[in-house]
């Protein structure tokens, strides 16, 4: 996914958090890359710390396109399409992006599978790699 990376600020453990806006949404993570990149379009691969739990953070999704936003100021919503990969894994495609995720336990239904999805999660769970094509 291509976004466009704007400078926010750091947090007292270093790290710096940046906006990032895209076709599918803006919100604020933290910023793996080198801090010159800041400023730039970039494409980034989206790595989250927390695991889908159905019913918990996770939950079907009310309309059927892709989008990464904000909620209550301290989560971010991704809605995309959940692949569950049959090894305790799943995938969400948001707007041709694979975000790779754990399955909590108790894992969701197989009926779940290819379905539109809103998984909801802690900003702070967020991460943002930027790589070259």
């Amino acid at each position: 996914m291509s976004v466009q990376v704007e400078a926010v600020g750091q947090i007292a453990d270093g790290r710096a958090t940046v906006r990032v806006r895209s076709e599918t949404g803006a919100v604020v993570a933290f910023w793996c890359g080198d801090p010159t990149g800041v400023g730039r379009e970039h494409h980034v691969e989206w790595t989250v710390e927390e695991d889908v739990a159905w019913g918990g953070n996770t939950r079907p999704a009310t309309s059927f396109s892709p989008g990464v936003d904000e909620k209550e100021g301290d989560r971010i919503v991704f809605q995309g399409r959940l692949g569950l990969t049959g090894d305790g894994g799943a995938t969400l495609e948001v707007a041709g992006t694979r975000i790779l995720f754990d399955l909590a336990d108790p894992p969701p239904s197989t009926a779940v599978d290819g379905t539109w999805v809103e998984i909801s999660v802690e900003r702070n769970s967020v991460s943002l790699w930027p790589y070259l094509l």
